[in-house]
């Protein structure tokens, strides 16, 4: 529990998607992040914010294999490289949490084959 890491996300764009949109524009994206922050802060935890454009969906947790294009519709898949079943969102969750722990342990980029944009935001 020292460090909470989560996805920057332009609301705006999410909002776009039909089945998405009034589940998303109930939700105060903005004053959760920077409760997130404030409380990490409080308790002496560091607050990471990974770049909206991180393929965390898409890169398998366990191998790092990148898939190919997945629609928002697809909410399982098995990697073609080492058979890991993943629910898309539980794997882009360790994917995360596995970014903002390699940026805070110093790591400007994560691996050059992730070829990541990933940021640190406060901490």
């Amino acid at each position: 529990n020292q460090v909470v890491a989560a996805e920057s996300l332009q609301v705006k764009n999410l909002l776009k998607n039909r089945s998405l949109a009034k589940a998303i524009s109930n939700v105060g994206w903005h004053q959760i992040t920077t409760m997130l922050a404030y409380k990490a802060q409080w308790y002496g935890r560091s607050f990471v914010q990974i770049d909206k454009f991180y393929p965390s969906s898409k890169r398998c947790h366990a191998c790092g294999h990148l898939a190919d294009a997945m629609p928002l519709s697809v909410r399982q898949w098995d990697c073609p490289a080492c058979g890991t079943r993943h629910d898309r969102d539980v794997n882009a969750a360790k994917n995360i949490l596995k970014a903002g722990k390699a940026i805070l342990a110093g790591a400007d980029k994560l691996r050059e084959h992730e070829n990541t944009t990933a940021g640190h935001a406060g901490g």
